[in-house]
């Protein structure tokens, strides 16, 4: 859209507000409703300012004024308020200056593909993510000084297979590990993911499927790929859709990576690809029918992984789900539709198709940092010809002890993924796409989870330890 068609929209859709949003480093999306009154064209070009002080990891209160700076392109109609509102997503810039703010995670998307434009190698970067979420119907934690606990419950979940229930208990719902694929009355998540979808198609976002995933109270739903900063934008509205949706059927939605013990955690797998000048980069006649530069960028995805990990899996819960020896991709090793690594080449019958998949993430993450992330070090993996070895076309699951010693691993907490990133980040440097200022800036917020996390006693515990 351009301002002119956004202007057009709110007087044909006759909308009352317009929300403007963006995204903090953590990757929690913020927003501000303005009446529609103040929505004229010098808005839309001009910007909104704001206080930046109050955003975590952002400006202090002595430098606080900042701008957000609307994206025409980004407009969609908000489905969930009562009044017809217009929403925007925005990038935020210095207001003395213009300048794209360093620490704005949707600018470093940006600055992430204008660089991939600059380098010649390719004119644009497709990502398509795989966001799994759980749904429950109760949730509730408590941390205090004398109290550390928490509850999640829904009635579909394998647990409550002998509850009793005042309506009675049917008895139909997957197991543990068994949610993959069973129809209804197993599955009992089909009306609500199909609400879920229906919404996003309506917001403009490209979808395709959703089914329950492997573990208990598991879903998933499936967008169409996009490029780097368009697609992280649809994957915030994804998670807004799923939250609300959730919400308005009487449950809660989240993304923790690892919520529930003894089943599977949620994982973000990210499809990516190159194209220049119309064509595949991907697409060649090496491993996989992969190209050349493909292979060079899996070699930088996997050198680069344990930096990676501070973006890809952010949260101290990332690493309950990264664990050896169970079904999770912690092992820096790629093949051909083998899923035990943490690269894999889906099977494509069209050159068009070909991509990479790093199935190390998971939904905690900042959308538009960890794509960013992700494809710098794959462009560093092209520019510097990283040669990523032989492929692994072995179940890896199964190797015996000597052979797995010898395939290195992704990062095992969140407190090893701040130390590789602050020993390994000049390839996120390049092009002033990520700047020393806002890595600094970020891994000051994580260290505060981090500490948070280390300084407070667990149940399990007190199960081990008390009687000491």
């Amino acid at each position: 859209m351009s301002i002119k068609d956004v202007l057009k929209t709110i007087k044909d859709e006759d909308v009352a507000y317009v929300d403007i949003r963006f995204t903090d480093p953590r990757g929690q999306l913020q927003h501000v409703t303005v009446i529609v009154d103040e929505v004229d064209e010098d808005f839309l070009e001009e910007g909104f300012m704001f206080d930046g002080s109050s955003i975590a990891g952002w400006k202090s209160i002595d430098q606080s004024d900042m701008k957000l700076m609307p994206d025409c392109n980004s407009a969609y109609m908000d489905p969930f308020y009562a009044e017809k509102t217009l929403c925007i997503h925005c990038s935020v810039v210095e207001p003395d200056t213009g300048e794209a703010y360093d620490r704005d995670p949707r600018g470093t998307a940006e600055k992430a593909e204008a660089y991939l434009k600059s380098t010649g190698i390719g004119d644009v970067s497709y990502f398509g993510p795989e966001a799994e979420f759980f749904l429950f119907d109760d949730v509730r934690f408590q941390v205090g000084i004398n109290k550390v606990s928490y509850e999640v419950d829904a009635i579909d979940a394998s647990w409550n297979s002998d509850t009793e229930y005042e309506m009675g208990n049917t008895g139909h719902r997957p197991g543990i590990k068994g949610g993959y694929f069973p129809v209804n009355p197993i599955d009992d998540g089909q009306d609500i993911r199909s609400e879920m979808l229906s919404t996003m198609k309506r917001m403009g976002i490209k979808v395709d499927k959703h089914h329950h995933e492997v573990a208990s109270c598991q879903h998933e739903l499936g967008m169409i790929f996009g490029s780097l900063t368009h697609q992280a934008d649809e994957q915030q509205k994804y998670k807004y859709v799923v939250h609300n949706v959730a919400q308005a059927y009487g449950k809660t939605a989240t993304f923790m990576p690892k919520p529930i013990a003894g089943d599977n955690g949620t994982g973000m797998h990210v499809n990516m690809s190159i194209w220049k000048d119309g064509k595949p980069l991907f697409a060649g006649d090496k491993y996989a029918d992969l190209s050349q530069e493909a292979l060079w960028f899996i070699g930088g995805i996997l050198k680069h992984a344990k930096a990676l990990n501070a973006f890809t899996n952010p949260a101290t819960n990332s690493y309950k789900r990264l664990i050896p020896g169970f079904e999770a991709p912690v092992l820096r090793a790629y093949s051909a539709s083998n899923r035990s690594g943490c690269v894999r080449i889906p099977w494509a019958e069209s050159p068009n198709a070909k991509r990479v998949e790093a199935r190390f993430p998971d939904p905690a993450a900042n959308p538009y940092l960890c794509f960013a992330a992700l494809l710098m070090a794959g462009l560093d993996g092209i520019k510097n010809k990283m040669d990523p070895g032989p492929a692994s076309d072995k179940d890896l699951y199964d190797l015996p002890p000597e052979e797995l010693a010898g395939i290195p691993t992704v990062c095992a907490s969140l407190r090893e993924a701040l130390d590789e990133l602050e020993a390994d980040h000049d390839f996120l440097l390049a092009g002033d796409v990520f700047t020393k200022s806002q890595i600094e800036g970020y891994v000051e917020l994580k260290w505060e989870e981090v500490y948070a996390y280390e300084h407070t006693p667990h149940p399990i515990e007190f199960k081990m330890y008390y009687g000491c």
